[in-house]
């Protein structure tokens, strides 16, 4: 069977159907990942775990984020599992966070004298 190839307006329009089968506009990755003058901030959208289910790491350059929680009432499990590699160095032993509200919020603070990438021209 294939899939439609028509645009979302047209046959499927009046069956209340999402208007893609595949997101790829990064919306729904439950994360935001910025840069602040002096660190990086992520932030992870994470509902229904509790703090002691979630495991953050930072190894070799890359932050892991992992979480794991099992609902014995409704013989459920639910997982999570990201990894992130930063374009800078930080300052490891300074990273901070708080999980309030299902949502994991991580500072990673930028290590002192770090220069930005080599900017590189793009051709138009």
């Amino acid at each position: 069977m294939a899939f439609p190839t028509t645009p979302s307006g047209s046959w499927t329009s009046d069956l209340g159907l999402p208007s893609r089968l595949f997101g790829t506009d990064g919306s729904e990755d439950g994360f935001e990942l910025y840069e602040q003058e002096d660190a990086f901030v992520l932030s992870v959208e994470m509902p229904g775990f509790d703090p002691e289910d979630i495991d953050l790491r930072w190894d070799d350059g890359r932050l892991y984020v992992a979480a794991d929680h099992t609902d014995d009432d409704r013989r459920r499990r639910k997982r999570y599992y990201r990894s992130f590699r930063l374009p800078k160095r930080v300052v490891d032993a300074d990273i901070e966070a708080e999980y309030t509200n299902g949502v994991l919020e991580v500072t990673i603070p930028i290590a002192e004298g770090t220069a930005p990438g080599e900017a590189i021209p793009i051709e138009s």
